[in-house]
């Protein structure tokens, strides 16, 4: 099954609700330098945490916290260059 969303809204609120209780899944996005990246990651990780927070909230700069599967490390994905994320072999595409 694939969604197709295009409002930024639906954007996050489907990728929260599908990957919630730490569900590992993998998403589709386009990096910094322009270059498009797959990540194999999870949300709600505790490994490494100490404790001391961050010094800006990163959901007010559209960006979502989550720990990369293979580099094992938290990394920052930027939803508003998301392409498409596959949980639970769902597909959601965003445009």
């Amino acid at each position: 099954m694939t969604w197709i969303l295009t409002s930024p809204q639906s954007k996050v609120q489907k990728l929260k609700e599908a990957t919630k209780g730490g569900k590992i899944f993998s998403a589709t996005f386009e990096k910094k330098d322009g270059t498009i990246r797959t990540i194999n990651c999870r949300r709600a990780v505790k490994k490494g945490v100490t404790g001391k927070g961050m010094s800006f909230d990163p959901a007010s700069k559209g960006l979502m916290v989550v720990y990369d599967m293979q580099k094992q490390s938290f990394k920052m994905i930027n939803l508003s260059t998301l392409i498409e994320a596959k949980v639970n072999g769902r597909t959601i595409k965003f445009i």
